[in-house]
């Protein structure tokens, strides 16, 4: 059997953030394989965003949602371990996902955070703001970004 071969260092250890979306699929699929070729350390990253309004009137409707969000997690978890990747998954709860999210890349000492793109532009893009725009902007390390529509292999 060949020995896998890292395309580059900065991949020892990776943090996908992912959302949940359609858009982040083709990122946590990147990110499992360059862990995978990489005899990388994998952590997947949901921020679940809870407004204080939304968590006062349906308590049970947020921990209904954060059940699927574990759940969601864990299945990615095992397409990891299944493709040979170590892997951990983190939940958190709270407002502004790119702080959290470079707050763990910190904790982590990551060397790569992999995102997905929405791939918006123009207007679109600026009134709407991008978390990936600001985890680039303040990230303690390197930030791959995939797109919506990558290929998939």
């Amino acid at each position: 059997m060949a020995s896998k071969v890292c395309p580059t260092p900065g991949f020892e250890r990776l943090l996908v953030a992912t959302d949940g979306s359609e858009f982040s699929k083709a990122a946590v699929q990147e990110a499992i394989a360059i862990a995978g070729a990489c005899s990388g350390i994998l952590s997947v990253l949901l921020v679940f965003e809870v407004s204080a309004e939304v968590e006062l009137w349906d308590v049970l409707s947020t921990e209904r949602l954060e059940k699927q969000m574990r759940n969601y997690l864990e299945g990615i978890k095992a397409k990891a371990v299944r493709a040979g990747v170590r892997c951990e998954v983190i939940l958190h709860l709270g407002d502004e996902p790119y702080k959290l999210i470079v707050a763990e890349a910190k904790k982590r000492k990551i060397s790569t955070i992999v995102m997905g793109s929405h791939g918006r532009t123009g207007l679109t893009r600026l009134m709407m703001g991008s978390t990936v725009q600001r985890v680039i902007g303040h990230a303690p390390c390197k930030v791959l970004v995939v797109p919506a529509k990558a290929k998939k292999k």
